[in-house]
Protein backbone atom coordinates (compact mmCIF):
# COMPACT_ATOMS: atom_id res chain seq x y z
CA UNK A 1 0.00 0.00 0.00
CA UNK A 2 2.53 2.38 0.88
CA UNK A 3 4.70 1.84 -2.41
CA UNK A 4 1.45 2.25 -4.02
CA UNK A 5 1.05 5.67 -2.76
CA UNK A 6 4.24 6.64 -3.13
CA UNK A 7 3.99 5.54 -6.41
CA UNK A 8 0.56 8.08 -7.00
CA UNK A 9 2.83 10.73 -4.88
CA UNK A 10 5.45 10.76 -7.83
CA UNK A 11 3.26 11.04 -10.75
CA UNK A 12 1.25 13.82 -9.71
CA UNK A 13 4.40 15.75 -8.29
CA UNK A 14 6.16 15.23 -12.09
CA UNK A 15 2.88 16.24 -13.48
CA UNK A 16 2.51 19.39 -11.69
CA UNK A 17 6.55 19.71 -12.81
CA UNK A 18 5.90 19.76 -16.15
CA UNK A 19 2.93 21.88 -16.36
CA UNK A 20 4.53 24.98 -13.91
CA UNK A 21 8.19 24.18 -15.30
CA UNK A 22 10.01 27.60 -14.33
CA UNK A 23 6.67 29.49 -13.63
CA UNK A 24 6.56 28.41 -10.02
CA UNK A 25 6.46 31.05 -7.58
CA UNK A 26 9.70 30.84 -5.40
CA UNK A 27 11.17 33.54 -3.44
CA UNK A 28 14.82 34.55 -2.37
CA UNK A 29 16.14 34.95 1.31
CA UNK A 30 18.74 37.36 2.11
CA UNK A 31 20.59 36.69 5.30
CA UNK A 32 19.34 37.55 8.82
CA UNK A 33 21.15 40.36 9.43
CA UNK A 34 21.66 41.60 13.50
CA UNK A 35 20.19 45.31 13.98
CA UNK A 36 22.15 45.38 17.55
CA UNK A 37 24.65 43.21 19.16
CA UNK A 38 23.31 44.05 22.22
CA UNK A 39 20.25 41.93 23.79
CA UNK A 40 17.05 43.89 22.15
CA UNK A 41 13.44 43.39 20.97
CA UNK A 42 10.04 45.00 19.71
CA UNK A 43 10.99 46.12 16.03
CA UNK A 44 8.90 48.01 13.86
CA UNK A 45 9.41 49.32 10.50
CA UNK A 46 8.32 52.67 8.59
CA UNK A 47 9.77 55.35 6.21
CA UNK A 48 11.46 58.69 6.90
CA UNK A 49 10.27 61.72 4.95
CA UNK A 50 13.16 61.16 2.19
CA UNK A 51 11.52 57.84 1.74
CA UNK A 52 14.69 55.63 3.27
CA UNK A 53 13.33 52.39 5.27
CA UNK A 54 13.75 52.60 8.91
CA UNK A 55 13.58 50.53 12.04
CA UNK A 56 13.57 51.04 15.40
CA UNK A 57 13.45 48.58 19.02
CA UNK A 58 14.23 48.39 22.19
CA UNK A 59 17.41 47.88 23.71
CA UNK A 60 18.18 46.60 26.92
CA UNK A 61 20.66 48.56 28.88
CA UNK A 62 21.18 47.04 32.31
CA UNK A 63 18.69 45.03 34.87
CA UNK A 64 15.37 46.36 34.34
CA UNK A 65 16.67 49.16 32.12
CA UNK A 66 16.10 49.93 27.90
CA UNK A 67 15.82 52.43 25.47
CA UNK A 68 14.03 52.98 22.48
CA UNK A 69 16.60 53.57 18.73
CA UNK A 70 16.25 53.36 15.50
CA UNK A 71 18.23 53.26 12.36
CA UNK A 72 17.78 54.72 9.06
CA UNK A 73 19.03 52.55 5.82
CA UNK A 74 20.07 54.02 2.85
CA UNK A 75 19.90 51.32 0.55
CA UNK A 76 16.64 49.79 0.42
CA UNK A 77 16.81 47.86 3.60
CA UNK A 78 20.13 45.67 2.69
CA UNK A 79 22.23 47.73 6.28
CA UNK A 80 21.50 50.26 8.70
CA UNK A 81 23.14 53.31 9.49
CA UNK A 82 24.34 54.07 13.26
CA UNK A 83 21.51 53.74 16.32
CA UNK A 84 20.12 56.73 17.49
CA UNK A 85 19.27 56.58 21.35
CA UNK A 86 16.11 58.23 21.91
CA UNK A 87 17.13 59.73 25.98
CA UNK A 88 13.92 60.44 27.05
CA UNK A 89 12.76 56.60 26.77
CA UNK A 90 14.83 55.20 29.44
CA UNK A 91 11.17 54.14 31.38
CA UNK A 92 10.16 52.05 27.69
CA UNK A 93 8.52 49.08 28.92
CA UNK A 94 9.49 46.30 26.03
CA UNK A 95 6.56 44.21 24.98
CA UNK A 96 5.99 43.08 21.37
CA UNK A 97 2.73 43.78 20.69
CA UNK A 98 3.08 47.32 22.15
CA UNK A 99 6.56 48.13 20.50
CA UNK A 100 7.77 51.78 20.24
CA UNK A 101 7.34 53.40 17.40
CA UNK A 102 8.87 56.15 15.05
CA UNK A 103 7.07 58.82 13.31
CA UNK A 104 8.56 61.35 10.56
CA UNK A 105 6.17 63.64 9.04
CA UNK A 106 6.91 65.95 6.04
CA UNK A 107 8.27 68.95 8.12
CA UNK A 108 11.03 66.64 9.21
CA UNK A 109 10.07 66.82 12.86
CA UNK A 110 10.42 62.99 14.22
CA UNK A 111 8.33 61.57 16.61
CA UNK A 112 8.64 58.39 18.88
CA UNK A 113 6.31 57.17 20.85
CA UNK A 114 6.94 54.43 23.14
CA UNK A 115 4.82 52.37 26.33
CA UNK A 116 5.64 52.24 29.55
CA UNK A 117 4.69 50.09 33.00
CA UNK A 118 2.24 52.00 35.35
CA UNK A 119 1.61 49.38 38.25
CA UNK A 120 -0.84 50.91 40.48
CA UNK A 121 -3.86 49.88 43.02
CA UNK A 122 -6.49 50.48 40.28
CA UNK A 123 -4.55 47.71 37.86
CA UNK A 124 -1.20 45.72 38.68
CA UNK A 125 -1.00 45.83 34.63
CA UNK A 126 -1.34 48.74 33.97
CA UNK A 127 0.35 51.19 31.19
CA UNK A 128 1.09 54.13 30.32
CA UNK A 129 2.15 56.19 26.79
CA UNK A 130 5.24 58.33 26.14
CA UNK A 131 6.57 60.30 23.47
CA UNK A 132 9.65 62.78 22.53
CA UNK A 133 9.71 64.74 19.89
CA UNK A 134 13.45 65.71 17.75
CA UNK A 135 13.47 68.89 15.19
CA UNK A 136 16.79 68.30 14.27
CA UNK A 137 16.82 65.10 12.42
CA UNK A 138 17.74 63.31 15.88
CA UNK A 139 20.65 65.21 17.28
CA UNK A 140 18.43 66.20 20.19
CA UNK A 141 15.23 65.39 21.36
CA UNK A 142 12.55 66.70 23.80
CA UNK A 143 11.59 65.52 27.11
CA UNK A 144 9.15 63.14 27.10
CA UNK A 145 5.15 63.74 27.50
CA UNK A 146 2.44 61.98 28.26
CA UNK A 147 -0.03 61.09 25.95
CA UNK A 148 -2.31 62.59 28.13
CA UNK A 149 -2.91 65.47 30.58
CA UNK A 150 -6.16 63.94 32.14
CA UNK A 151 -5.34 62.65 35.44
CA UNK A 152 -7.99 60.08 35.38
CA UNK A 153 -6.03 58.30 32.55
CA UNK A 154 -4.04 55.57 34.53
CA UNK A 155 -3.48 52.86 31.45
CA UNK A 156 -2.94 53.87 28.29
CA UNK A 157 -1.64 50.61 25.77
CA UNK A 158 -1.71 49.08 22.29
CA UNK A 159 -1.18 52.58 20.44
CA UNK A 160 -0.59 52.55 16.33
CA UNK A 161 0.52 56.11 14.69
CA UNK A 162 -0.44 57.53 11.11
CA UNK A 163 0.85 60.46 9.16
CA UNK A 164 -2.54 62.28 8.07
CA UNK A 165 -2.82 64.02 4.57
CA UNK A 166 -2.29 67.55 5.97
CA UNK A 167 1.19 66.62 6.70
CA UNK A 168 0.74 65.94 10.67
CA UNK A 169 0.67 62.56 12.84
CA UNK A 170 -2.15 61.28 14.37
CA UNK A 171 -2.58 58.30 17.45
CA UNK A 172 -5.07 55.90 18.44
CA UNK A 173 -4.20 54.10 22.30
CA UNK A 174 -6.47 52.10 24.59
CA UNK A 175 -7.44 54.07 27.58
CA UNK A 176 -8.77 52.96 30.61
CA UNK A 177 -11.63 56.49 30.64
CA UNK A 178 -14.83 55.48 29.27
CA UNK A 179 -18.19 56.11 29.08
CA UNK A 180 -19.77 52.63 30.21
CA UNK A 181 -19.36 50.35 33.24
CA UNK A 182 -19.06 47.28 31.09
CA UNK A 183 -15.78 45.40 31.06
CA UNK A 184 -12.69 46.91 28.25
CA UNK A 185 -11.13 49.89 27.37
CA UNK A 186 -11.91 53.44 25.44
CA UNK A 187 -10.58 54.22 22.36
CA UNK A 188 -9.00 57.47 22.11
CA UNK A 189 -7.58 59.50 18.82
CA UNK A 190 -5.47 62.43 18.89
CA UNK A 191 -3.97 64.27 16.26
CA UNK A 192 -0.08 66.75 16.52
CA UNK A 193 -0.88 70.60 15.71
CA UNK A 194 2.82 72.17 14.21
CA UNK A 195 5.52 72.04 16.64
CA UNK A 196 3.24 71.49 20.09
CA UNK A 197 2.65 67.29 19.89
CA UNK A 198 -0.06 65.15 20.28
CA UNK A 199 -3.31 67.41 20.99
CA UNK A 200 -7.56 67.35 21.28
CA UNK A 201 -8.10 63.72 21.84
CA UNK A 202 -11.20 62.39 21.99
CA UNK A 203 -12.86 58.99 22.57
CA UNK A 204 -14.10 57.32 19.39
CA UNK A 205 -14.92 53.99 19.97
CA UNK A 206 -15.95 51.29 23.44
CA UNK A 207 -15.67 49.09 24.76
CA UNK A 208 -12.11 47.56 23.38
CA UNK A 209 -10.02 44.49 24.37
CA UNK A 210 -7.24 45.87 26.70
CA UNK A 211 -4.38 43.72 25.84
CA UNK A 212 -4.45 44.24 21.84
CA UNK A 213 -2.71 46.04 19.60
CA UNK A 214 -4.71 48.64 17.23
CA UNK A 215 -4.26 49.80 14.01
CA UNK A 216 -4.24 52.97 12.25
CA UNK A 217 -4.48 53.51 8.47
CA UNK A 218 -5.10 55.95 6.16
CA UNK A 219 -5.86 54.98 2.95
CA UNK A 220 -5.33 56.74 -0.74
CA UNK A 221 -8.61 58.17 -0.72
CA UNK A 222 -7.53 60.17 2.94
CA UNK A 223 -10.60 58.22 5.06
CA UNK A 224 -9.14 57.37 8.29
CA UNK A 225 -9.27 53.52 9.15
CA UNK A 226 -8.89 52.18 12.86
CA UNK A 227 -9.14 48.49 13.76
CA UNK A 228 -8.90 46.83 17.14
CA UNK A 229 -10.09 43.82 18.99
CA UNK A 230 -13.99 44.61 20.47
CA UNK A 231 -15.37 43.21 23.38
CA UNK A 232 -19.27 42.63 21.82
CA UNK A 233 -22.11 41.53 24.22
CA UNK A 234 -19.48 41.00 27.47
CA UNK A 235 -17.95 38.21 26.43
CA UNK A 236 -17.48 38.11 22.69
CA UNK A 237 -13.84 39.77 21.54
CA UNK A 238 -13.63 40.06 17.59
CA UNK A 239 -12.20 42.70 15.48
CA UNK A 240 -14.00 45.77 14.80
CA UNK A 241 -13.18 48.52 11.80
CA UNK A 242 -14.35 52.05 12.18
CA UNK A 243 -14.16 54.71 9.91
CA UNK A 244 -13.73 58.60 9.41
CA UNK A 245 -14.39 60.17 5.96
CA UNK A 246 -14.35 64.02 7.03
CA UNK A 247 -10.59 64.10 8.37
CA UNK A 248 -11.10 62.12 12.17
CA UNK A 249 -13.95 64.77 13.15
CA UNK A 250 -16.54 62.24 13.32
CA UNK A 251 -15.80 58.58 12.75
CA UNK A 252 -17.98 55.49 11.98
CA UNK A 253 -19.76 53.27 14.16
CA UNK A 254 -17.58 49.64 14.81
CA UNK A 255 -18.71 46.71 12.26
CA UNK A 256 -17.04 43.52 12.87
CA UNK A 257 -14.48 42.49 9.80
CA UNK A 258 -15.70 38.99 10.64
CA UNK A 259 -18.01 37.22 12.32
CA UNK A 260 -15.80 34.86 14.33
CA UNK A 261 -17.75 34.90 17.66
CA UNK A 262 -14.74 34.43 19.78
CA UNK A 263 -15.86 34.15 23.38
CA UNK A 264 -12.76 34.20 25.72
CA UNK A 265 -12.88 35.84 29.15
CA UNK A 266 -9.29 36.79 28.60
CA UNK A 267 -7.27 38.78 25.64
CA UNK A 268 -4.98 37.26 23.26
CA UNK A 269 -2.36 39.87 22.84
CA UNK A 270 -2.44 39.77 19.07
CA UNK A 271 -3.90 42.45 17.11
CA UNK A 272 -5.03 43.15 13.71
CA UNK A 273 -3.36 44.62 10.70
CA UNK A 274 -4.88 46.31 7.30
CA UNK A 275 -3.20 47.50 3.86
CA UNK A 276 -4.59 48.94 0.61
CA UNK A 277 -4.10 48.15 -3.33
CA UNK A 278 -5.99 48.83 -5.89
CA UNK A 279 -8.50 46.29 -5.58
CA UNK A 280 -9.66 47.74 -1.78
CA UNK A 281 -8.63 47.92 2.07
CA UNK A 282 -6.90 44.21 3.33
CA UNK A 283 -6.59 42.74 6.76
CA UNK A 284 -5.46 40.03 8.82
CA UNK A 285 -5.70 38.83 12.23
CA UNK A 286 -5.64 36.42 15.16
CA UNK A 287 -9.40 34.90 15.96
CA UNK A 288 -9.73 31.33 18.07
CA UNK A 289 -13.21 31.46 17.50
CA UNK A 290 -14.58 28.29 15.67
CA UNK A 291 -11.23 27.10 14.00
CA UNK A 292 -8.45 29.02 15.47
CA UNK A 293 -6.08 30.68 13.53
CA UNK A 294 -4.44 33.73 11.59
CA UNK A 295 -7.11 34.90 8.83
CA UNK A 296 -7.42 36.95 5.96
CA UNK A 297 -10.17 39.35 4.77
CA UNK A 298 -11.01 41.72 2.23
CA UNK A 299 -12.65 45.38 1.59
CA UNK A 300 -12.77 45.79 -2.23
CA UNK A 301 -14.16 49.31 -3.70
CA UNK A 302 -17.00 47.35 -5.07
CA UNK A 303 -18.41 45.94 -1.72
CA UNK A 304 -20.13 47.04 1.35
CA UNK A 305 -18.97 43.96 3.51
CA UNK A 306 -15.68 42.60 4.46
CA UNK A 307 -15.22 39.47 2.23
CA UNK A 308 -15.49 36.24 4.03
CA UNK A 309 -12.44 35.03 5.73
CA UNK A 310 -9.84 32.65 4.20
CA UNK A 311 -7.00 31.33 6.57
CA UNK A 312 -3.64 31.82 6.51
CA UNK A 313 -2.38 29.59 9.01
CA UNK A 314 -3.80 26.93 12.03
CA UNK A 315 -4.11 28.08 15.62
CA UNK A 316 -0.43 27.93 16.69
CA UNK A 317 0.27 31.08 14.32
CA UNK A 318 -0.45 34.78 15.92
CA UNK A 319 0.93 38.38 15.72
CA UNK A 320 0.72 38.56 12.05
CA UNK A 321 0.78 42.18 9.95
CA UNK A 322 0.14 42.85 6.15
CA UNK A 323 1.79 45.02 3.63
CA UNK A 324 0.90 45.57 -0.22
CA UNK A 325 3.64 45.69 -2.98
CA UNK A 326 3.66 48.15 -6.04
CA UNK A 327 1.67 46.41 -8.40
CA UNK A 328 -0.60 44.76 -5.67
CA UNK A 329 0.45 42.01 -4.44
CA UNK A 330 -0.06 41.45 -0.42
CA UNK A 331 2.28 39.76 1.64
CA UNK A 332 1.66 38.48 5.10
CA UNK A 333 3.79 37.37 7.78
CA UNK A 334 2.96 36.03 11.44
CA UNK A 335 5.21 33.59 13.97
CA UNK A 336 4.35 29.93 15.07
CA UNK A 337 5.13 27.41 17.29
CA UNK A 338 6.28 23.89 15.87
CA UNK A 339 7.11 20.94 17.42
CA UNK A 340 11.01 20.41 17.29
CA UNK A 341 11.95 17.19 19.18
CA UNK A 342 10.43 17.19 22.45
CA UNK A 343 9.82 21.00 22.69
CA UNK A 344 7.68 23.75 20.83
CA UNK A 345 9.76 26.62 19.19
CA UNK A 346 8.37 29.79 17.22
CA UNK A 347 9.57 30.35 13.66
CA UNK A 348 8.18 33.36 11.18
CA UNK A 349 5.67 32.34 8.22
CA UNK A 350 4.94 34.08 4.84
CA UNK A 351 2.36 34.06 2.61
CA UNK A 352 1.87 35.97 -1.10
CA UNK A 353 -1.44 36.76 -2.31
CA UNK A 354 -2.49 37.95 -5.54
CA UNK A 355 -4.12 41.61 -5.97
CA UNK A 356 -6.97 39.94 -6.32
CA UNK A 357 -6.55 37.42 -3.38
CA UNK A 358 -5.73 34.51 -4.74
CA UNK A 359 -2.90 32.38 -3.00
CA UNK A 360 0.31 32.36 -4.25
CA UNK A 361 2.49 31.13 -2.18
CA UNK A 362 3.09 29.98 1.68
CA UNK A 363 6.25 29.12 3.57
CA UNK A 364 8.44 29.71 6.44
CA UNK A 365 11.32 32.62 6.26
CA UNK A 366 12.88 31.41 8.84
CA UNK A 367 14.10 27.52 10.30
CA UNK A 368 11.38 25.95 12.72
CA UNK A 369 13.71 25.87 15.98
CA UNK A 370 14.54 29.43 14.90
CA UNK A 371 12.69 30.98 18.17
CA UNK A 372 11.71 34.25 16.10
CA UNK A 373 8.50 35.99 17.12
CA UNK A 374 6.66 39.20 16.63
CA UNK A 375 7.47 39.61 12.37
CA UNK A 376 6.99 43.31 11.20
CA UNK A 377 6.83 44.05 7.61
CA UNK A 378 7.93 47.01 4.74
CA UNK A 379 7.28 47.20 1.23
CA UNK A 380 11.28 47.89 -0.14
CA UNK A 381 10.63 48.00 -4.23
CA UNK A 382 8.13 46.06 -6.94
CA UNK A 383 9.21 42.56 -5.86
CA UNK A 384 10.70 42.60 -2.26
CA UNK A 385 9.91 43.42 1.54
CA UNK A 386 12.08 43.48 4.67
CA UNK A 387 10.91 41.53 7.30
CA UNK A 388 11.90 42.28 10.70
CA UNK A 389 11.46 39.88 14.43
CA UNK A 390 12.73 38.98 18.01
CA UNK A 391 15.25 36.12 17.57
CA UNK A 392 15.65 34.37 20.77
CA UNK A 393 18.71 31.99 20.96
CA UNK A 394 21.03 31.04 24.33
CA UNK A 395 18.22 33.07 26.57
CA UNK A 396 19.42 36.25 24.59
CA UNK A 397 17.06 38.22 22.32
CA UNK A 398 18.04 40.10 19.53
CA UNK A 399 16.25 41.77 16.37
CA UNK A 400 17.09 40.59 13.15
CA UNK A 401 15.92 41.49 9.78
CA UNK A 402 15.76 39.89 6.00
CA UNK A 403 15.35 40.68 2.38
CA UNK A 404 12.59 38.57 0.92
CA UNK A 405 12.31 39.01 -2.66
CA UNK A 406 9.57 37.79 -5.09
CA UNK A 407 10.24 36.04 -8.69
CA UNK A 408 6.28 35.96 -10.19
Amino acid sequence: MKKVLLFYSLIIFIFSSCHQGNNVPSISLSQEENIDSAQSSCPFLTKDNNNNIVLSWVRETGSDKAIVCYAVSKDKGKTFGNAIDIPASDNVYPHGENMPKIIFKPSGEIIAVWGAANKNPMNAYAGLVYYSISFDNGKTWAPKKLITNDTSSYDQRYFDVALLPNGEAAIVWLDNRKTTNKEGSGLYYAITKDNGGFQNEKLISESCCQCCRTDLFVDKSNNIHVLYRAIINDSIRDIAHIESKNNGQTFSRPERISNDNWVINGCPHTGPCMTENKEGLHCTWFTGGNEAGVYYTSLTHSDTAFSNKDMVSGYAAKHSQIASLPQGNLITVWDESLPVNDTYSTCIGLEEKSPDDKNILRRYITEKNSGASFPVICTVDKNKVLVAFTKSSNDKKTVVFKQVAFNN
